[in-house]
């Protein structure tokens, strides 16, 4: 292993912010992270995959360990299900087409989502209708203190929206190495009434759709609204969508009758965050190299040379004027270090 001191992360995070690690090195096996994690000379350590959730805001004085552990397997098949078992570097939206490909349904609404599999149970990643949680099996997970590899359960993960036990009681414990997801073969229970993806079908005049039709729509969707990072930086949805309770929503949807939403439950309702920051102002506002996508007010973007302080401090901004306008608190969905 090449382990690399003072080494630019710019390539590594999709908002293109050029902080470094004072060590970094990749590893391509579960025996070269085990090893890597008993190597005493790095006190601190950390883990990135994708780097599509990541706001920098300075430099990491620790040992940088970039997972990038390849390899698709099938744990379990019958006539209609196909347990697929996918280690933590591969790529998602590469994994969404490797799956259309076999037909395999269950994650089409969840294609172009940036990021690595591995990183996907952490934030019960979603889109359209559709999380993760919706057809996880299980994963695998190295102890970063003992270097044992323990098995979760969907139930042991407690996913909740954008959530999991990774980001609460188990934060900084676990690697996932490995996620097995529960995928059909055929009659598949596709989600298309979410969002905008039925009048793209239209558009598209389909009227029986398959899987394939669908990720095709949701692509177009979301290329039509989210900016690619490789040519403008960002990390996707900056904000998660706020959860009211019925009290909250009754008040607010007396002031603004015009409002979109979606009912969690009985005494809960989902309000798009995109629609408060835009009704706030920001949508398209520039300020420096940081801004709020022109097309989609959930999506900060660093125009070429913003800093992770300045993309941070757009951010608070938006927060506190959101909050004075609708009085619904907006959390971040990326990890700011």
């Amino acid at each position: 292993m090449l382990i690399e001191e003072n080494k630019s992360l710019k390539k590594y995070n999709t908002f293109g912010i050029d902080h470094s690690a004072r060590h970094f090195v990749t590893v391509f096996s579960i025996t070269e992270l085990e090893q890597i994690l008993k190597d005493t000379r790095f006190e601190k350590k950390m883990i990135l995959g994708g780097g599509s959730n990541l706001l920098l805001t300075k430099n990491v004085d620790a040992l940088v360990i970039h997972l990038h552990i390849k390899g698709i397997s099938i744990d379990f098949e019958d006539e209609n299900t196909v347990f697929l078992k996918i280690m933590a570097g591969e790529n998602w939206h590469e994994l969404v087409q490797y799956c259309l490909s076999k037909d395999y349904g269950g994650i089409e609404n969840l294609s172009l989502i940036p990021g690595n599999t591995g990183t996907a149970p952490i934030q019960n990643i979603g889109a359209y209708g559709v999380e993760l949680k919706d057809v996880f099996v299980r994963c695998e997970a190295m102890s970063i203190k003992t270097q044992q590899i323990k098995t979760f359960t969907r139930e042991e993960c407690h996913f909740s929206y954008r959530d999991s036990i990774f980001k609460t009681r188990e934060k900084g414990n676990f690697i996932i190495t490995s996620v097995t997801l529960n995928l059909s073969k055929k009659n598949h229970n596709t989600t298309i009434a979410y969002g905008t993806i039925q009048d793209e079908l239209d558009k598209m005049k389909i009227k029986n759709p398959t899987i394939q039709d669908i990720s095709k729509a949701v692509i177009a969707i979301r290329q039509s609204k989210l900016p690619d990072p490789k040519i403008l930086g960002n990390s996707g949805s900056f904000f998660k969508n706020p959860i009211i309770t019925i009290t909250q929503f009754n008040t607010f949807s007396a002031a603004h009758p015009d409002a979109p939403f979606y009912k969690v439950s009985e005494e809960e309702f989902k309000i798009p965050a995109g629609w408060l920051i835009e009704k706030s102002g920001f949508k398209g506002k520039r300020f420096g190299d940081a801004g709020v996508h022109e097309k989609q007010a959930l999506v900060l973007v660093n125009y070429g040379n913003a800093t992770g302080t300045e993309i941070l401090a757009l951010a608070q901004k938006i927060q506190k004027e959101v909050k004075n306008s609708f009085g619904i608190d907006i959390e971040t969905e990326v990890n700011i270090l």
